[in-house]
């Protein structure tokens, strides 16, 4: 077996990774300058007082870096994310720190949830977390295109004590959260024109609007279905039975297979729009009790119905991709049996 040259690497750089980065903030750079400055005239002047404050000030960067690490040490972040999410509409993400220390409290915690090929903008701050403890919080955030929402890890960082350094690490922590894809109101009409694949008709008894057929009335029946034009013996009453619904089958294609290799700018928002109206239409239907089904040109497909909800079809519709023309023919080409 031949080596990884690239895995290597990796796992080089994260061997060597420093466990703790440190950035400057703006009043940190104010402070190093003047202690630069502290420091150059001290040894100009050789002023003793001048070495005093100059170590008072160095003092201050220790004290800085050992308080900022305490308050690192030894935490825990986990990530609660929703059971489902939808482009559009806002959903929270919560992110719990739990401080193991016995004795010593955490200060100004801030907690970066980050995402794989997205800017980390989502953040949670915590004052202060006692020890043996855990704080909780939670960030808002609103997805703006369907698919894998791939999380990472987090970036745990802390100003503490002065806020002149910036001490952070990173956490690995891997979740991930599927965007449905955007549904609009839709309102169908009485005699749909979509593509319907007949459907599911049960001739049995039911609540339907048609009449199956008359029978004596029993214990438990629902009065309001008496017949009364035939219930004329006394003591008798004759029930109507009424006959279950037909429910239909709606069926929807999406063509996701696009010319060349890469598809172009305006194919790409009509493969949205037409996967948004899919997903519109399909649950207006799912709740007006039809059963849907959605065929990509690829050969993928999927039915959902009133008794397994949306939840399938959506899932679907959020992770169906493009592919060029060539690979949606092989796929939907029925296998070749092998004649030996």
């Amino acid at each position: 077996m031949g080596s990884n040259p690239s895995g290597a690497w990796a796992k080089l750089r994260a061997r060597w990774r420093p466990p703790r980065r440190l950035k400057l903030t703006r009043e940190g750079k104010y402070f190093i300058f003047i202690t630069f400055g502290v420091g150059v005239a001290a040894i100009n002047t050789g002023n003793n007082l001048m070495y005093l404050l100059l170590g008072m000030l160095l003092s201050l960067i220790i004290v800085s870096g050992v308080l900022s690490e305490l308050s690192l040490r030894h935490l825990t972040v986990t990530r609660r994310l929703p059971p489902r999410a939808q482009v559009g509409r806002p959903h929270l993400v919560e992110i719990e720190v739990f401080n193991h220390k016995n004795k010593v409290p955490s200060y100004a915690i801030e907690v970066e949830d980050l995402r794989a090929g997205q800017p980390a903008d989502k953040r949670c701050f915590f004052l202060k977390i006692s020890p043996r403890s855990a704080q909780v919080a939670a960030y808002r955030r609103t997805p703006a295109r369907r698919g894998r929402d791939l999380h990472v890890g987090f970036r745990v960082a802390t100003r503490f004590p002065f806020g002149l350094f910036e001490k952070s690490r990173e956490i690995g922590a891997d979740g991930e959260l599927i965007i449905y894809p955007a549904v609009d109101p839709v309102r169908l009409p009485h005699s749909d024109a979509g593509d319907r694949n007949g459907g599911e008709t049960s001739l049995g008894r039911g609540m339907g609007d048609e009449i199956h057929g008359l029978r004596l009335m029993r214990e438990g029946d629902d009065p309001r279905d008496i017949y009364w034009r035939k219930s004329t013996m006394p003591g008798a009453k004759v029930l109507r039975e009424r006959a279950n619904d037909t429910r239909r089958d709606v069926a929807f294609s999406i063509d996701s297979g696009h010319p060349g290799a890469e598809p172009d700018e305006d194919w790409s928002l009509r493969f949205e729009r037409r996967i948004r109206d899919v997903a519109s239409r399909a649950v207006a239907h799912l709740k007006r009790g039809d059963g849907v089904s959605v065929q990509a040109s690829g050969g993928e497909r999927v039915r959902a119905g009133t008794t397994v909800g949306a939840d399938p079809l959506l899932k679907f519709l959020a992770l169906l991709e493009a592919r060029p023309e060539s690979a949606e023919k092989l796929a939907a080409r029925p296998p070749v049996k092998d004649a030996s």
